[in-house]
Protein backbone atom coordinates (compact mmCIF):
# COMPACT_ATOMS: atom_id res chain seq x y z
CA UNK A 1 0.00 0.00 0.00
CA UNK A 2 2.33 2.40 0.48
CA UNK A 3 4.06 1.92 -2.71
CA UNK A 4 1.11 2.96 -4.79
CA UNK A 5 1.38 6.40 -6.25
CA UNK A 6 -2.42 7.03 -5.10
CA UNK A 7 -1.93 6.31 -1.47
CA UNK A 8 0.55 8.76 -1.71
CA UNK A 9 -1.27 11.44 -3.21
CA UNK A 10 -3.82 10.65 -0.92
CA UNK A 11 -1.78 11.21 2.21
CA UNK A 12 -0.31 14.70 0.80
CA UNK A 13 -4.20 15.57 0.08
CA UNK A 14 -5.20 15.07 3.88
CA UNK A 15 -1.76 17.09 4.78
CA UNK A 16 -2.73 19.90 2.79
CA UNK A 17 -6.14 20.25 4.47
CA UNK A 18 -4.58 19.79 7.59
CA UNK A 19 -2.50 22.89 6.64
CA UNK A 20 -4.78 25.04 5.39
CA UNK A 21 -7.47 24.15 8.60
CA UNK A 22 -4.55 25.22 10.80
CA UNK A 23 -4.01 28.60 8.83
CA UNK A 24 -7.49 29.21 8.46
CA UNK A 25 -7.44 29.40 4.55
CA UNK A 26 -11.52 27.93 4.94
CA UNK A 27 -12.23 31.40 7.06
CA UNK A 28 -10.16 33.23 4.17
CA UNK A 29 -12.21 31.20 1.21
CA UNK A 30 -15.75 31.82 3.51
CA UNK A 31 -14.72 35.27 3.57
CA UNK A 32 -14.31 35.93 0.35
CA UNK A 33 -17.59 33.98 -0.72
CA UNK A 34 -19.34 36.07 1.95
CA UNK A 35 -18.05 39.36 0.18
CA UNK A 36 -18.87 37.80 -3.05
CA UNK A 37 -21.71 37.30 -2.49
CA UNK A 38 -22.76 40.42 -0.70
CA UNK A 39 -21.67 41.99 -3.79
CA UNK A 40 -23.68 40.02 -6.28
CA UNK A 41 -26.88 40.91 -3.53
CA UNK A 42 -25.72 44.66 -4.05
CA UNK A 43 -25.84 44.49 -7.91
CA UNK A 44 -28.74 42.64 -7.94
CA UNK A 45 -30.46 45.46 -6.03
CA UNK A 46 -29.00 47.78 -8.05
CA UNK A 47 -29.80 46.42 -11.25
CA UNK A 48 -33.79 46.06 -9.52
CA UNK A 49 -33.34 49.72 -8.58
CA UNK A 50 -32.16 50.75 -12.30
CA UNK A 51 -34.90 48.26 -13.76
CA UNK A 52 -37.64 50.20 -11.92
CA UNK A 53 -36.35 53.77 -12.98
CA UNK A 54 -35.70 52.67 -16.23
CA UNK A 55 -39.73 51.51 -16.16
CA UNK A 56 -41.00 54.89 -14.72
CA UNK A 57 -38.84 56.81 -17.58
CA UNK A 58 -40.10 54.82 -19.81
CA UNK A 59 -43.84 55.43 -18.57
CA UNK A 60 -43.05 59.32 -18.08
CA UNK A 61 -41.71 59.40 -22.21
CA UNK A 62 -44.77 56.72 -22.91
CA UNK A 63 -46.68 59.61 -21.56
CA UNK A 64 -44.97 62.38 -23.35
CA UNK A 65 -44.87 61.17 -26.58
CA UNK A 66 -48.48 60.61 -26.25
CA UNK A 67 -49.31 63.97 -25.56
CA UNK A 68 -46.90 65.31 -27.70
CA UNK A 69 -49.00 63.13 -30.64
CA UNK A 70 -51.92 64.60 -29.47
CA UNK A 71 -50.48 68.28 -29.74
CA UNK A 72 -49.15 67.57 -33.01
CA UNK A 73 -52.41 66.22 -33.98
CA UNK A 74 -54.23 70.14 -32.94
CA UNK A 75 -51.55 71.88 -34.88
CA UNK A 76 -52.22 69.72 -37.56
CA UNK A 77 -56.28 70.09 -37.53
CA UNK A 78 -55.69 73.98 -36.65
CA UNK A 79 -53.42 73.94 -39.61
CA UNK A 80 -56.38 72.51 -41.87
CA UNK A 81 -59.06 74.67 -40.54
CA UNK A 82 -56.50 77.99 -40.93
CA UNK A 83 -55.43 76.40 -44.95
CA UNK A 84 -59.49 76.02 -45.65
CA UNK A 85 -60.33 79.34 -44.24
CA UNK A 86 -57.72 81.28 -46.07
CA UNK A 87 -58.54 79.31 -49.40
CA UNK A 88 -62.68 80.32 -48.60
CA UNK A 89 -61.10 84.18 -48.53
CA UNK A 90 -58.83 83.79 -51.27
CA UNK A 91 -61.84 81.99 -53.06
CA UNK A 92 -63.98 85.48 -52.20
CA UNK A 93 -61.73 87.76 -53.09
CA UNK A 94 -61.13 86.22 -55.91
CA UNK A 95 -64.74 86.44 -56.75
CA UNK A 96 -64.91 90.06 -56.10
CA UNK A 97 -61.97 91.00 -57.98
CA UNK A 98 -62.63 89.17 -61.03
CA UNK A 99 -66.31 90.91 -60.77
CA UNK A 100 -64.70 94.20 -60.00
CA UNK A 101 -62.98 93.55 -63.27
CA UNK A 102 -65.69 92.51 -65.49
CA UNK A 103 -67.43 95.50 -64.40
CA UNK A 104 -64.83 97.71 -64.99
CA UNK A 105 -64.84 95.72 -68.66
CA UNK A 106 -68.11 96.23 -69.39
CA UNK A 107 -67.93 100.11 -68.18
CA UNK A 108 -64.54 100.59 -70.30
CA UNK A 109 -66.37 98.79 -73.63
CA UNK A 110 -69.49 100.92 -72.82
CA UNK A 111 -67.81 104.24 -72.62
CA UNK A 112 -65.90 102.71 -76.33
CA UNK A 113 -69.51 102.16 -77.90
CA UNK A 114 -70.54 105.76 -76.42
CA UNK A 115 -67.97 107.22 -78.34
CA UNK A 116 -67.93 105.29 -81.02
CA UNK A 117 -70.93 106.09 -81.56
CA UNK A 118 -70.60 109.70 -81.43
CA UNK A 119 -67.28 109.79 -83.71
CA UNK A 120 -70.09 108.31 -86.48
CA UNK A 121 -72.59 110.78 -85.50
CA UNK A 122 -70.22 113.38 -86.07
CA UNK A 123 -68.40 112.04 -88.69
CA UNK A 124 -71.70 111.34 -90.73
CA UNK A 125 -72.71 115.18 -89.71
CA UNK A 126 -69.43 116.40 -91.15
CA UNK A 127 -70.14 114.04 -94.18
CA UNK A 128 -74.17 115.29 -94.77
CA UNK A 129 -73.01 118.73 -94.19
CA UNK A 130 -70.12 118.48 -96.65
CA UNK A 131 -72.58 116.88 -99.00
CA UNK A 132 -75.29 119.50 -98.38
CA UNK A 133 -73.12 122.31 -98.61
CA UNK A 134 -71.95 120.97 -101.86
CA UNK A 135 -75.09 120.44 -103.35
CA UNK A 136 -76.93 123.61 -102.46
CA UNK A 137 -73.86 125.61 -103.09
CA UNK A 138 -73.83 124.13 -106.85
CA UNK A 139 -77.85 124.30 -107.26
CA UNK A 140 -78.28 127.53 -105.58
CA UNK A 141 -76.45 130.57 -106.19
CA UNK A 142 -76.33 134.27 -104.68
CA UNK A 143 -76.73 135.43 -100.80
CA UNK A 144 -80.43 133.11 -100.54
CA UNK A 145 -77.88 130.22 -101.04
CA UNK A 146 -75.39 131.61 -98.17
CA UNK A 147 -77.75 131.98 -96.32
CA UNK A 148 -79.58 129.29 -96.49
CA UNK A 149 -76.51 126.26 -96.83
CA UNK A 150 -75.14 128.46 -93.27
CA UNK A 151 -79.15 127.52 -91.53
CA UNK A 152 -78.84 124.22 -92.96
CA UNK A 153 -75.65 123.53 -91.62
CA UNK A 154 -76.67 124.80 -88.38
CA UNK A 155 -79.81 122.53 -88.43
CA UNK A 156 -77.96 119.14 -89.04
CA UNK A 157 -75.78 120.06 -86.39
CA UNK A 158 -77.32 120.65 -83.79
CA UNK A 159 -79.91 117.86 -84.63
CA UNK A 160 -77.18 115.51 -85.23
CA UNK A 161 -74.18 116.10 -81.94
Amino acid sequence: MFYEPETWVAIAFVILLVVFGYLGVHRTLLTALDHRAERIKAELEDARRLKDEANKLLGEYKARRASAEREAQDIISNAKAEAERIAAEAKTKMEDFVARRTKTAESKIAQAEAQAVADVRAAAANAAVTAASTILSQSVKGSVADDLVGKGIAEVRSKLN
